[in-house]
């Protein structure tokens, strides 16, 4: 008696067949040996109390000082999207989060990246000196919309 249902691998050739499952044998030993590669170093401290600390300790956990920067950084290299020029009448300055700027103020200039949070407005004077009166309002960049 004859089943209508076809034997697993049927309709490809023995070469195939025996490709896929090497394939799969010498996966499944890349993946076991690296799993026992990661959890076989040595334990060093007493009991493996302080274990956890060697490894959290090895990585570089500390922010840069641009990250730790509230409203962004000096880019004295960068060029600037546009020039605004601050002057006595000026109240705002609207910006783009990421975008650089070229901000003058008398005879200074400054190109300044703004890496704040969208939709934080706070005082030019945080950044410029003598920038007193002028409120910074950041925008969403249109890259990180919707993330």
């Amino acid at each position: 008696m004859t089943s209508n249902t076809p034997r697993r691998g049927s309709g490809q050739p023995r070469h195939v067949r025996a490709f896929k499952l090497a394939t799969r044998i010498a996966f499944s030993v890349a993946v076991f040996t690296g799993a026992a590669g990661a959890a076989a170093h040595t334990e060093y401290s007493e009991n493996g109390s302080a274990h956890w600390l060697e490894h959290v300790s090895s990585t570089p956990a500390q922010p840069t000082h641009r990250q730790l920067a509230p409203y962004g950084y000096a880019a004295p290299g960068a060029t600037p999207a546009r020039a605004i020029t601050i002057g006595k009448d000026t109240r705002y300055l609207n910006v783009v989060q990421l975008e650089t700027v070229a901000i003058r103020i008398g005879d200074k200039t400054v190109n300044w990246t703004f890496d704040a949070f969208p939709r934080r407005n706070f005082p030019l004077s945080e950044i410029i000196p003598g920038a007193d009166g002028v409120t910074v309002y950041v925008a969403e960049s249109p890259l990180y919309r919707g993330r």
